[in-house]
């Protein structure tokens, strides 16, 4: 039987990163769902459908399958058979996914897709709303979070290493307000699942945030045995 692990949490928490890492020790499936958004998107370009075509959105996705697969260590997301990992970074797919991910029916296609997906394979799923939305039944649920402070501190550096001036106090304000939308959003807001673990990454390095998040799948694995 497939085992899912679920990372939620606000922008800036690492995510992500946690969720790649934890995935290639246990050799799991790392589900990008942005790159599922994006192949979705890369879809509705490729039926002739813009933007403001809300309706012939919702009927154009119902006919899209994606999944994810890995091919020597590397990503692969395919759409209807194909491959599209070449072309899911095109500007006019990002501009497109940006507007078809709001889209509720969109989203529940993407969610469904997820969790065939998530039902055939062991897999590491993040975002904001996987816990509590995307996978309830996953086997293990964590809420990873940092405070604004470290959040801003963390992006202001990957700004600086790559030699763009940013403000700590700008950054500051605007996590705090993607907070406030993420959690005020009329569409599975961001929220701790009652049965999600805790983790707060804020005086933690990746290295360590993993290695909790293993302990908490041994400890989970014992339990079931």
């Amino acid at each position: 039987m497939a085992v899912n692990i679920a990372i939620d949490g606000p922008a800036g928490a690492g995510k992500s990163t946690i969720a790649k890492a934890v995935a290639k020790d246990l050799e799991f499936i790392y589900v990008d769902t942005g790159a599922m958004y994006r192949a979705m998107a890369l879809y509705l370009i490729r039926q002739g459908i813009s933007p403001e075509e809300k309706e012939k959105m919702e009927d154009a996705c119902r006919q899209a399958d994606i999944s994810i697969v890995y091919e020597d260590g590397a990503q692969q997301v395919i759409l209807n058979g194909e491959n599209v990992t070449p072309y899911l970074r095109k500007e006019e797919v990002g501009n497109m996914a940006s507007v078809s991910s709001g889209n509720p029916v969109i989203r529940e296609k993407l969610v469904e897709l997820q969790r065939n997906l998530a039902a055939r394979a062991n897999v590491v799923m993040d975002g904001r709303d996987i816990g509590t939305c995307v996978l309830p039944n996953a086997d293990i649920k964590i809420y990873l979070t940092a405070s604004v402070r470290t959040r801003a501190l963390r992006r202001c550096k990957e700004l600086e290493e790559k030699g763009i001036p940013c403000s700590l106090e700008e950054i500051q304000e605007d996590i705090c307000q993607r907070d406030k939308r993420d959690m005020e959003r009329e569409i599975s807001p961001l929220r701790q699942a009652e049965d999600a673990v805790l983790v707060d990454s804020s005086e933690m390095n990746i290295q360590e945030v993993k290695e909790e998040i293993l302990r908490l799948y041994r400890e989970k694995i014992r339990e079931g045995k």
